[in-house]
C-alpha cells in the first residue's frame, strides 16, 4: 500500500456515489484550475524542488485562499521531504503536495461524518442554523431537510429568522419543496418564541429532526449573539441536552472573509459543524483546507451547485483526491 493510499485508508468517510463525484468534479473545477495555472508558473524552468520553488508555493497556496497558517504547516512538511529526499524534482511537485494535504487533513482527530444521519434519541435532534446574510443558511436548511427526509426522517422547519419577510417566505419556499412542516410567525416576532413553537410542534408531532434558521446580521454584533443564547435557553426548557448541533454556514467564495466569519462566531457562540457553501463556480476552495486545519470543529457539510441534492458530506479523501488532477 501506498503512501497516499495508507493515508486515505484512515478516513471513515463514506464513498461518495459516481453522480456525487461529478458534482465534486464539477463544483472545484475552478479552483483546480487557478491553483494549478498557478502552480505550473512557479516551476517551468526548474527541475528540482529548491528554495525559490517552495517560497513560490507558499505563495500560491497563500494566494489560493489556503491561509497562511494552513499554508505555513503544508510548506513545512515539504521542506522535510525534500531535506531528506534531495532528489525531489517539480515533476513530483503535485503528488507531494496532494499527499502532505491530504495528511494534514487527515492527522485532524475530529470523526468523520458518514451521512445524513442524527443519533437516535427520546426528543427530536434540534440544529440551530448561524451566519451571516447571503451565506446560503436559508437554503442549506432546505438541502438538510431534503436530505435527512430522503433518509426517513420526519423533519420540523423553524423560521426564527423573522428580521426579514424574505427569509421567512424562502424557508416556507423549501418545506413546501421537501414536504415538511416550518413553524413561522410574522415578521418581527420574538425570534425565541418561534424556536421554542418549533420545538414544541416537532415533539407533539413526533419529528425526529428540526432545523432553526436564526437572524444573519453581521457577526460582530452582540445584539445577535445575545439572540443566540436567548433562543438556546428557551429551547432548553423543552429539551434540556438542545440544541445538539450549531451549524455555522460559511460561504466558501468568500475565501479568507469565511475564516475570520469562523473566527468570531466559534469565539462567541457554541458552533459544534460547519457547512462550506457556493464551492461551485469560485476558485476559492482552497479556504475550505484552511478552514479544516485551523479550527477543531468538524466540516460537515460543502456546497457544490445549486441543486437540491448538491449538499454533500465533507469527505476529506474525496475532497483532495477531486483538488488534483489525475495527470499533471
Amino acid at each position: 500500500m501506498g503512501f497516499l493510499s495508507s493515508l486515505f485508508s484512515k478516513d471513515k468517510g463514506k464513498d461518495l456515489s459516481e453522480e456525487q463525484k461529478n458534482d465534486l468534479n464539477e463544483g472545484l473545477q475552478k479552483s483546480k484550475e487557478n491553483f494549478f495555472q498557478k502552480l505550473a508558473k512557479t516551476i517551468v524552468g526548474k527541475s528540482k524542488v529548491d528554495d525559490d520553488v517552495l517560497d513560490s508555493l507558499e505563495e500560491v497556496l497563500i494566494t489560493s485562499d489556503v491561509g497562511v497558517e494552513t499554508t505555513l504547516k503544508i510548506i513545512d512538511r515539504i521542506e522535510k521531504r525534500v531535506a531528506k529526499h534531495k532528489y525531489l524534482g517539480t515533476n513530483q511537485v503535485n503528488t507531494i503536495l496532494k499527499e502532505e494535504i491530504a495528511a494534514l487533513l487527515l492527522e485532524n482527530d475530529l470523526e468523520s461524518v458518514n451521512d445524513f444521519v442524527v443519533p437516535e434519541m427520546d426528543s427530536p435532534y434540534v440544529i440551530l442554523v448561524v451566519g451571516v446574510n447571503g451565506v446560503g443558511k436559508t437554503t442549506t436548511i432546505g438541502k438538510l431537510a431534503y436530505q435527512f427526509k430522503k433518509r426517513g426522517y420526519s423533519v420540523t422547519l423553524g423560521a426564527a429568522d423573522t428580521f426579514r419577510a424574505a427569509a421567512i417566505d424562502q424557508l416556507k419556499e423549501w418545506a413546501a419543496r421537501c414536504d415538511v412542516p416550518v413553524v413561522a410567525q410574522k415578521m418581527g416576532a420574538d425570534p425565541a418564541a418561534v424556536a421554542y413553537d418549533t420545538v414544541k410542534s416537532a415533539m407533539a408531532n413526533k419529528s425526529q429532526v428540526v432545523i432553526i434558521d436564526t437572524a444573519g446580521r453581521l457577526h460582530n454584533k452582540i445584539n445577535l449573539m445575545n439572540e443566540l443564547v436567548k433562543i438556546k435557553n428557551v429551547i432548553r426548557k423543552l429539551i434540556p441536552e438542545a440544541p445538539h448541533e450549531i451549524l455555522l454556514v460559511l460561504d466558501g467564495s468568500t475565501g479568507q472573509n469565511a475564516v475570520e466569519q469562523a473566527k468570531q462566531f466559534t469565539a462567541a457562540t457554541e458552533v459544534n459543524s460547519l457547512a462550506i457553501t457556493k464551492l461551485d463556480g469560485t476558485a476559492k476552495g482552497g479556504v475550505v483546507i484552511g478552514i479544516s486545519d485551523q479550527f477543531n470543529i468538524p466540516v460537515k457539510y460543502i456546497g457544490v451547485g445549486e441543486k437540491i441534492n448538491q449538499l454533500q458530506i465533507f469527505n476529506r479523501v474525496e475532497f483532495v483526491d477531486s483538488l488534483f488532477p489525475d495527470n499533471w
